[in-house]
């Protein structure tokens, strides 16, 4: 590694603030990479968005200097970006196996584009991008197989990036954090830590996945009627553990959700799951097989509108339906924004007389996210001189803050910072030096970032409040009103019990016009001013609510 003439740079362009958009890019003077490209899943009043994206304006500024993209695992929000943002850059991706297979199947999906160079890494790998940055991938936890942290040296000293971790010490497949690893880095120096901070907030240490397995074997040992299990797609250690239980207790397991289908399907390819033959039916197999001989491995562990799980329950999947006495497992935590979701497909499962085991009521699920105590080790280890707390929203970041202050971090050396934030740090000091474009690009349908806050703000409004259009017939020469107004609302009031409230609402906006001349009549930006402000006001002194108010003026020239 040459000696260091210049500072190293580090922009987050999303991951800190928030759960998601994880992306980082370091920068050394003509060279830069960038460790993940997630995607965020949209919040509750983002309607109609089907994903958000990290604004990459920067990355594409500094285009000449990337010289590649690191992935540390196949979640979504470390690797879902990449299909929307990797034509613009011809570079190579690195990842392990089981992302690069994961990651693969993405692209697919997106067949207009260009073929793109996958390149594999494994833990314990040394990796020389540049004569600016040296790699080592150290094994971590997590709750999908074959994650890695990231140890970047450059010239003014060695960052790690932990990606999403916790301390398993029980893993499914037996391949524990390289703890040997992460004491030699602290021993030899770490000048930054980046570290995973999701559960700061929460004391003691996660529980190993193992334990759930536990949980999930007493289940198929006790249970006398058909099993559904729901959980996320990407949790291979959790379905193994399934299809084992199964397997044991002598059940058929049948897999319906696409999503769930690719990765059983990637997974056991690539051998990181292994199912019995004998194990695994299809769906149009499921009818001639006893209910207790059965167990239905299902998406929709977050009661996403369009899973497996939750057209079962509102009895629209073709092939599953609710049959009184079946045991549902939804084994997974709501994430923020879905506990509406998930709390409906419950109580919908109920109704139709399932017993569901959920996460709040039973240890069907643990987390693959480091605890505080799990924290403090992750710090003690590496020793950082600073820290930056990432993935995580605000409140994570700051208890994440506190564990490290009280293992004698300075607070001056622990930075809290958001998408877009400029670091930079030199042998001997770091600071904020500044900040780029970031934001949140949204993905409606095809259309990628043509959605914005204002849409958005309108999308709430009709949402909410419903529409008003207002038409009215002007002869434009003339300056005079000819017909109108005509008021058609859809989603405000329901139009034959509230026929006064309209025509009122009629002869207030013809007395507003009524003090208009002709040369008002004839501005269309004035009339609609007008139109839009008397309704406005009429409808909000009457109803208490803002509907959007659309004014629709029709050109009728003279004859």
């Amino acid at each position: 590694m040459k000696k260091a003439k210049s500072n190293l740079r580090i922009i987050p362009l999303g991951g800190v603030g928030e759960i998601g958009k994880n992306m980082f890019l370091f920068e050394y003077e003509d060279n830069a990479i960038l460790l993940d490209a997630g995607l965020m899943f949209p919040e509750e009043e983002m309607h109609g968005i089907d994903i958000v994206l990290p604004d990459t304006t920067y990355l594409h500024e500094c285009r000449e200097k990337l010289r590649a993209i690191i992935l540390t695992h196949g979640h979504e929000d470390h690797i879902g970006a990449l299909p929307y943002i990797i034509d613009d850059f011809d570079i190579p991706v690195y990842g392990t196996r089981l992302t690069l297979g994961l990651l693969k199947a993405k692209l697919e999906e997106h067949p207009a584009l260009s073929p793109v160079k996958m390149l594999e890494i494994k833990a314990g790998q040394q990796l020389n991008l540049c004569e600016n940055f040296r790699l080592e991938f150290f094994r971590t936890n997590h709750s999908i197989p074959d994650t890695v942290g990231v140890a970047l040296h450059t010239p003014v000293g060695t960052v790690v990036y932990t990606g999403d971790f916790k301390f398993d010490h029980t893993p499914v497949d037996g391949k524990i954090t390289d703890f040997f690893k992460l004491a030699e880095l602290g021993r030899r120096g770490v000048l930054l830590a980046l570290i995973d901070s999701t559960n700061a907030d929460r004391p003691g240490s996660t529980a190993s996945e193992s334990d759930v397995g536990e949980t999930i074997d007493e289940i198929f040992r006790l249970s006398q009627r058909r099993i559904i299990f729901a959980t996320f797609a990407s949790n291979i250690h959790r379905i193994q553990q399934v299809v084992t239980a199964a397997h044991r207790h002598g059940r058929k397991i049948c897999i319906t959700g696409r999503s769930l289908e690719n990765s059983v399907r990637i997974a056991s390819e690539l051998g990181y799951l292994r199912i019995p033959k004998s194990t695994l039916v299809e769906l149009d197999q499921i009818r001639r097989i006893p209910l207790e001989k059965l167990a239905i491995l299902t998406t929709g562990s977050q009661g996403e509108p369009m899973s497996a799980l939750t057209r079962i329950a509102n009895s629209e999947h073709r092939q599953v339906e609710i049959i009184p006495g079946d045991n549902v497992i939804i084994a997974a935590n709501p994430i923020p924004g879905n506990e509406k979701l998930v709390a409906r497909t419950v109580d919908k499962l109920f109704r139709l007389g399932a017993e569901v085991i959920h996460q709040s009521v039973s240890g069907v699920h643990v987390s693959g996210h480091a605890s505080a105590e799990e924290i403090k080790m992750m710090l003690n280890f590496l020793q950082p001189r600073y820290l930056v707390p990432v993935h995580g929203e605000y409140r994570h970041m700051v208890a994440c803050a506190k564990i490290a202050q009280k293992l004698g971090l300075a607070d001056e050396n622990i930075f809290l910072i958001d998408p877009g934030t400029v670091l930079e740090f030199s042998a001997d000091r770091g600071a904020i030096a500044g900040s780029v474009t970031a934001g949140k690009v949204m993905v409606d349908g095809l259309g990628i970032g043509d959605v914005g806050n204002v849409v958005l703000r309108d999308r709430r409004i009709l949402a909410e409040e419903g529409i008003v259009i207002i038409l009215l017939a002007v002869d434009p020469e003339a300056g005079k009103l000819l017909s109108g107004p005509e008021i058609i609302t859809r989603g405000f009031v329901y139009v034959r019990e509230s026929e006064e409230l309209l025509e009122e609402a009629k002869d207030a906006v013809t007395n507003r016009l009524a003090y208009l001349d002709s040369k008002q009549l004839r501005d269309w930006n004035a009339l609609k001013s007008n139109i839009r402000d008397e309704a406005a006001t009429f409808f909000y002194e009457q109803t208490g609510r803002r509907p959007m108010i659309m004014p629709v003026i029709i050109d009728v020239p003279p004859k």
